[in-house]
């Protein structure tokens, strides 16, 4: 499974430190920015490159950061294909991903520190989807809902 990760300036320390840690795990990370710490950059610019390339990319997933982490949550669902959640707690990382499928975990990076993110990351990278019946009929009518955009 391939990973994409992305983030502006307000995640972009604790973006390098899970980069590393989930680098030293196996994964096999992508990491689409930002690579310099820039005030002046867009979050817009760094959801919208990750959440691409998992909507193109068969077994991916991404990770993305931002301060409050619904501003990238926001971006990475307007790309069709992409299920992305933004979860403060363990339990509910494993709900979005049980339930709904996400590909796409938004972090706030202001409130969550390194070990906070962690456990919500490996939640988010270990739970299976759980294919009962109501969820694929509710991700098949998201799908209609994308063919009208």
């Amino acid at each position: 499974m391939k990973l994409f990760i992305g983030t502006d300036h307000r995640g972009y320390h604790l973006k390098e430190r899970i980069k590393v840690w989930l680098t030293d795990l196996g994964f096999d990370i992508h990491d689409v920015g930002a690579f310099v710490l820039s005030p002046n950059d867009d979050y817009t610019d760094y959801a919208s490159a990750v959440a691409l390339n998992v909507s193109k990319t068969q077994y991916a997933q991404g990770i993305v950061f931002c301060g409050s982490g619904v501003g990238v949550d926001i971006v990475a669902n307007k790309v069709d294909g992409v299920r992305s959640g933004y979860a403060a707690s363990v339990e509910e990382v494993e709900s979005a991903r049980r339930d709904d499928d996400i590909n796409v975990l938004a972090v706030a990076a202001d409130f969550t520190d390194e070990e906070k993110a962690k456990h919500l990351i490996q939640t988010f990278l270990a739970t299976k989807y759980a294919k009962i019946e109501r969820h694929e009929r509710r991700l098949k009518e998201i799908s209609k809902i994308e063919e009208k955009n």
